[in-house]
């Protein structure tokens, strides 16, 4: 019904803006200011009834040239709101005519000053008319987003959600133009959620692009290093080596946190005594350090590919050459720890199975036993339901003979009980 009603006031705003201009009048300019802003104040009374889901589906069904116009009808403060509920393609559509980014993204230039990195917060293109990045971080960014970063710079940047489909022998390039195109993953140690993200590196004209999905704590660190540090970075190649090397450390700092937790872990199968409810727990915790330590083994390989093809292109300068060597060689003091862990994990997981498999065999046990003193009670029993036990006691008051009959059955259980005992005794001796 609402879309109804805001193509008939388009309809009509279009129809008698056309015959305004076909007329010649005295004041026509006046004429037509006036009828426009009828139709849009209706356009602008009716939105302001309906909530954003309601003005998104209006949006979406709307040509171009109607979106922009009702567009402009609708109070900035609720624009955001109205952004999360439309369409991707309405979203670019309103987009690609305005310099301003999307809301949801997070864009970062960086620039020296004084040996420091700036930063600086990006919200439309012509606030890079003042700087002079050799960094520039793009968080959460959409396409409409990525295309007018690219043109101001003159390239194109890719999106990181694409970056997962990329076969793993394409993903280091340079292109004609000098790009260097890196992509690569980086560690994200989250309690319950670790996973690997990845992040599109773009070095064009000394500039270095990061296009991310997410912000990722190795980015947090090297921009607070940056800032602090004077001289820390110089070069857009630089920071892409810095980064590279803060997500070595970052892989080391969460082995190390596995080495802590499996300590835990091992005190714990290591103990006398361990419940099935607690088995399951450490197995869940056993399985959690395994899934990360094999997530940092695959982070630290794709790291050490970047950096083979950075050195193998020979992209790098004498000084950046020797700090890509360091971090190859962190890499290679990294493999052999994973691997280590490996080998605990695959230890503490078979102590654990096997203390499991105790607990287990230990109920077998105690059935065992209870199917033991019960065999010849089952067969006793079965002699005193035959008719010649009733017929031998027939001179016996019946809850006297049955009552005896149940303390025999208790003595011939206490009496296969202690046989058993014996036995078990005598080959724990042995």
């Amino acid at each position: 019904m609402s879309l109804k009603i805001v193509q008939d006031l388009l309809s009509k705003h279009k129809l008698v803006e056309e015959m305004v201009r076909k007329q010649a009048m005295p004041r026509q300019d006046l004429v037509e200011t006036m009828v426009q802003r009828q139709h849009l104040v209706e356009l602008r009374l009716l939105f302001e009834r309906l909530d954003p889901d309601g003005i998104a589906e209006i949006l979406d069904e709307l040509s171009p040239e109607d979106l922009f116009l009702v567009w402009g009808q609708i109070d900035d403060e609720r624009m955001d709101d109205i952004l999360d509920e439309v369409s991707d393609g309405t979203r670019d559509t309103l987009a690609s005519r305005s310099s301003y980014l999307g809301s949801a993204c997070v864009v970062n230039a960086f620039e020296l000053r004084q040996g420091r990195l700036c930063q600086t917060t990006i919200e439309q293109v012509e606030d890079l008319e003042e700087i002079q990045p050799i960094w520039v971080d793009l968080v959460g960014t959409t396409r409409a987003d990525r295309r007018k970063i690219g043109n101001y710079f003159g390239l194109e940047l890719p999106d990181p959600e694409d970056l997962t489909d990329i076969e793993s022998s394409a993903r280091f390039y340079v292109e004609e133009n000098g790009e260097i195109h890196l992509h690569s993953d980086f560690l994200l140690d989250r309690e319950g959620d670790s996973r690997n993200v990845p992040v599109a590196f773009i070095l064009f004209r000394d500039i270095l692009f990061s296009v991310r999905s997410e912000e990722l704590p190795v980015f947090r660190l090297q921009r607070l290093r940056a800032r602090i540090q004077t001289g820390y970075v110089s070069d857009g190649m630089g920071m892409l080596l810095d980064l590279y090397a803060a997500d070595v450390e970052y892989s080391a700092d969460s082995l190390e946190e596995i080495y802590s937790a499996l300590g835990e872990v091992g005190k714990k199968v290591l103990s006398e005594t361990i419940t099935d409810k607690e088995a399951a727990k450490t197995l869940a915790d056993i399985a959690e350090g395994e899934d990360l330590n094999g997530r940092i083994r695959r982070n630290v390989l794709d790291t050490r590919r970047a950096l083979t093809f950075l050195i193998r292109r020979k992209l790098l300068s004498v000084s950046q050459l020797e700090d890509a060597q360091q971090i190859l060689r962190d890499i290679e003091s990294l493999d052999g720890h994973t691997a280590f862990l490996f080998d605990k994990i695959n230890f503490l997981m078979d102590a654990t199975v096997g203390f499991i498999n105790i607990n287990q065999n230990r109920v077998l046990y105690r059935l065992t036993i209870l199917s033991v003193i019960f065999m010849p009670l089952n067969v006793i029993a079965g002699i005193g339901g035959m008719s010649e036990f009733s017929m031998m006691t027939k001179n016996i008051p019946w809850p006297v003979s049955y009552s005896f009959f149940a303390v025999g059955l208790l003595i011939v259980a206490w009496v296969t009980l202690i046989i058993l005992r014996l036995f078990e005794r005598r080959s724990t001796r042995k």
